[in-house]
């Protein structure tokens, strides 16, 4: 799973280098034509046997761009500025950059001498390094690599699913669909504001949700909004009961807290606890809004499962779920966990009160 959202999240980069390198290559073409040779370095020019090279090339640089992102910037600049993470990624990338034309200049001589000597391809390398044409091509690798940056930056800001979303329209026009939600919220948040200030109050929501992040794609959740401690994930219905995703990200982040329950004592002098709601049904998504767009959910089964997560509290119970998705869990013969009925919930403006399910771990 964790090998498949890596490709997921790297790919994009390749991509993007790709389609830069196929235009260029295009551009360059239309510049020089039939020409044999580059007029400025005197090196082989062969479209038709070029054009592939230099494509697959700027795919992987894109691929190692992205895992450099994903496993390496993503975690090391995590408490760095925007503008400061921005100018040093770029600084990394034109070095990167400067190695690999370099590198391509050897491949390129390769491909283009019937009898490829090392010697003639170093004399290659030195006049394109020397040559106005080795930093005209640096400046626009550097200017393609400050967009994979920025798109990177905004993936992280507005989530995978919801620029996809928005870049192939899936819900410029309204859809009904099944989904489930899970409501979460921190346990005794008011009490803990008030015992730590504003701002160590802050630092612990910010690590909080950070520690969260490895199980909530785990389990394939998309995070549908933050609202101060609570944060709200979902899942399309097919997703959601797939291999019981919504109760192993339930899972998954009580035992990654409860690992750290030392270190957030040691740092804040509290370790968080949490409650969760979960309830399925049908809801309408569509896109909303002028100066700035969502993508939002609308629907009744939002209201019932902040209900649910609200009603842990009257029933002493760290996770509830309505009977419809206890129905839905229960009928998957691969459901491991011992579901418990705990009562019926009345909702205001119903007239069938609500099952109440909670898991016993």
């Amino acid at each position: 799973m964790r090998i498949k959202r890596f490709l997921k999240q790297i790919v994009p980069f390749g991509l993007i280098w790709a389609g830069f390198a196929f235009v260029y290559g295009l551009v360059e073409y239309g510049l020089l034509g039939t020409l044999d040779k580059y007029p400025t370095t005197g090196n082989p020019y062969d479209f038709e046997n070029g054009i592939l090279p230099l494509v697959l090339g700027a795919f992987v640089v894109g691929l190692l761009q992205g895992a450099f992102e994903v496993a390496w910037f993503k975690k090391r600049l995590s408490h760095t500025s925007l503008r400061v993470k921005i100018l040093l990624k770029l600084l990394f990338y034109v070095f990167f950059i400067a190695l690999s034309l370099m590198a391509f200049s050897l491949l390129n001589s390769y491909y283009n001498y019937d009898e490829y000597q090392f010697t003639d391809a170093l004399d290659d390398l030195k006049r394109f390094s020397a040559n106005f044409a080795f930093w005209s091509i640096l400046i626009f690798m550097a200017f393609i690599a400050g967009i994979a940056v920025f798109f990177s930056e905004m993936i992280q800001y507005v989530g995978n699913d919801v620029l996809y979303n928005a870049l192939f329209s899936k819900y410029h026009k309204p859809l009904k669909e099944v989904r489930i939600f899970m409501f979460l919220d921190m346990k005794s948040s008011t009490s803990i504001a008030e015992s730590l200030g504003h701002e160590q109050y802050f630092a612990l929501l910010k690590q909080y949700y950070a520690d969260m992040t490895s199980a909530i794609l785990d389990s394939e959740a998309e995070i549908y909004q933050y609202v101060g401690d609570e944060i709200v994930l979902s899942w399309p219905k097919e997703i959601g009961l797939r291999n019981n995703n919504c109760i192993v990200s339930f899972l998954k982040i009580s035992e990654t807290l409860e690992a750290k329950n030392n270190w957030y004592q040691k740092t804040f002098g509290i370790a968080p606890k949490f409650k969760a709601g979960y309830h399925i049904g049908e809801v309408t998504t569509g896109e909303i809004g002028i100066i700035k767009r969502n993508i939002i959910y609308t629907g009744d089964i939002l209201n019932t499962a902040a209900r649910l997560e609200a009603a842990c509290n009257t029933y002493r119970a760290n996770l509830l779920m309505s009977g419809e998705l206890y129905r839905e869990l229960n009928n998957k013969s691969t459901s491991r966990y011992k579901f418990k009925r705990i009562g019926e919930l009345v909702l205001r403006g119903k007239n069938e009160p609500i099952d109440l399910y909670t898991i016993e771990f």
